[in-house]
């Protein structure tokens, strides 16, 4: 659980990202290597908690903690950005198959977890309605931060 000075969060996304036309390119030992380190360093100075990172030849899965302050989006932007560029640096060869310096699919999926399921949650909110519902007293008793 990360805290910061205005707000406690669980947020946790699960990310997968290709090179583009799918190319192989990432089974080649020296490449993974290099990109893996530049994930980390990236998470670090954007403090950002890589839970778990596997390269597949030809796409990644990441998976990272971060504060509520980054949307997806921008998470996924600056590690396809920042590893795009580093890689080009490191592996000039790379712009051979990848001209106009697009190394990266421009797509990419997303998914979200938590310690608690979307059913609990559910659950617990529709609880709370009937707790309301319930009273006998004719007060408003909704829950309030």
């Amino acid at each position: 659980m990360g805290r910061k000075s205005s707000a406690v969060y669980n947020i946790n996304y699960h990310l997968v990202w290709c090179p583009k036309y799918r190319k192989p390119i990432l089974e080649k030992p020296e490449i993974k290597q290099f990109l893996e380190d530049q994930i980390h360093t990236i998470a670090t100075t954007k403090e950002f908690d890589v839970l778990a990172l596997e390269i597949m030849p030809d796409h990644l899965h990441l998976f990272v903690s971060t504060s509520p302050f980054y949307s997806p989006t921008e998470i996924v932007k600056v590690f396809k950005g920042v590893t795009a560029l580093r890689l080009f640096k490191k592996f000039p060869e790379l712009r051979d198959d990848y001209w106009k310096g697009k190394l990266w699919s421009p797509s990419y999926y997303v998914g979200t977890a938590g310690h608690v399921s979307a059913e609990t949650i559910q659950r617990y909110i529709e609880e709370q309605t009937s707790k309301i519902r319930n009273s006998s007293s004719g007060q408003d008793q909704r829950s309030s931060c």
